[in-house]
């Protein structure tokens, strides 16, 4: 069965322990995985506009329905990962799709095959994502539970800057011929399927005691039930701090926006797709480790106003820039506060919810992120349509301004209770 053999961790490797070996082999497998994804992304939006002929709203609803599924998945496969007590099994059927998708974009020549392949990855992906992010959770120590999201993400964001090398050679060596390197793209893919089939195992659950939860089950029945009434049992921690997410998603943009912002404000050839995948990757793979560190030593909502604060000065420096470093400087920005913000949210639901409701509280942030993320680009696509691409930055400011002044507002309101997310 799809899951087995299942790996075994001791009270004292959970407590003080070396990060395990399934937290690198995820990481490897993301690696690979994103470097596949950043092969094919990197061109996805240039190959709509340019080649098919999609405006700027178009691409703009396309990833916003597109990333709203993602994140609709992400619920529904947390909650069934509870709800079985496997993990390992939902991710493999995710990432099934995510594999399949590669050739069909690579044979896609209209918007409705890119649009079906696009849903084909995002669909994939919000399977997995929610059980991959749990199982971390499940196997880490203790107190490196930040380190351990901060180390696999830093190796997802590392395979997302090989795979914008690897980019730029291909569509090089190509011509430009994107379908090509699309098809290429499917290779990497393939092998983060064979680690995960072959290399991660599905760990023994609740074989420890929980991490500390602020909201713990009032009976243990309630881990046997798929219920969406399991959702008051997260925590009013959980919810409120989900609130203050909720506002700062809708300031995030798909980073296809930036890509069209350097290519059409700067006249810049195709070629600088990747680099600004590039750049983007670099901010986050050099954040998600140290905040993860950090996180574990500090107090993480401290953490999260600087991931915010990052996101505010990606958004004056992108909409002042007048030449392309500074623009890559704001994409560099855009970067630090995604690897800052992800591994925070993370980290606290993994800490604060009930161990058996883990890939539920999870899939809840995914599920908010997907509502948000499909206002936040069609806003974004709205905007460059009516007035232009730059004004985007304006209206990403206000909202994540608005986000830091919620957190500021909910660190004082909970004050007696923030000692708790430490």
């Amino acid at each position: 069965m799809i899951g087995k053999p299942t790996e075994v961790f001791s009270e004292r490797q959970l407590r003080d322990g070396k990060i395990p070996r399934t937290v690198w082999q995820i990481g490897i497998m993301m690696c690979l995985i994103n470097i596949s994804f950043v092969m094919s992304y990197s061109f996805s939006g240039l190959y709509l506009k340019h080649i098919i002929g999609t405006s700027a709203m178009g691409i703009g609803f396309l990833e916003g329905i597109c990333e709203t599924i993602s994140h609709l998945m992400k619920l529904f496969s947390g909650m069934l990962s509870d709800f079985f007590g496997k993990r390992k099994s939902i991710m493999v059927l995710g990432y099934i799709f995510s594999v399949i998708s590669r050739p069909v974009l690579a044979t896609s020549h209209s918007f409705l095959l890119v649009f079906s392949a696009r849903m084909m990855e995002r669909f994939g992906n919000g399977i997995q994502a929610s059980p991959r992010d749990a199982i971390v959770a499940d196997v880490a120590p203790r107190k490196r539970i930040g380190e351990s999201y901060g180390l696999k993400r830093s190796l997802a964001y590392i395979g997302s800057l090989i795979g914008g090398g690897l980019a730029i050679v291909a569509v090089k060596a190509t011509n430009n011929d994107y379908q090509t390197v699309f098809a290429l793209a499917s290779i990497p893919a393939v092998f983060a399927f064979l680690i995960l089939i072959f290399c991660v195992k599905e760990p023994h659950r609740y074989d420890h005691p929980a991490i500390a939860s602020q909201a713990p089950l009032p009976s243990p029945k309630i881990q046997t039930k798929f219920s969406f009434r399991n959702f008051k049992y997260l925590g009013t921690l959980f919810w409120l701090l989900m609130g203050v997410n909720t506002i700062f998603m809708m300031a995030r943009m798909n980073e296809t926006f930036l890509i069209l912002r350097m290519n059409e404000g700067f006249r810049s050839d195709p070629m600088f797709a990747p680099i600004v995948m590039i750049v983007f990757n670099v901010g986050t793979a050099i954040s998600s480790y140290p905040i993860g560190l950090l996180g574990d030593k500090f107090n993480r909502m401290n953490l999260l106003c600087i991931g915010i604060a990052s996101l505010l000065l990606a958004d004056i420096v992108m909409y002042s820039a007048t030449s392309v470093s500074t623009m890559c400087l704001g994409i560099l920005f855009w970067g630090i506060q995604l690897g800052s913000t992800q591994n925070v949210f993370i980290s606290l639901i993994a800490e604060k919810v009930p161990e058996e409701l883990r890939g539920t509280g999870i899939g809840v942030y995914w599920l908010i992120n997907a509502i948000s993320a499909f206002c936040a680009d069609t806003l974004a696509g709205f905007v460059a349509h009516r007035y232009a691409l730059e004004y985007i930055f304006v209206s990403s400011g206000i909202i994540g301004l608005l986000a830091l002044s919620s957190l500021l507002l909910m660190m004082h309101i909970t004050v007696h209770s923030q000692r708790k997310f430490t």
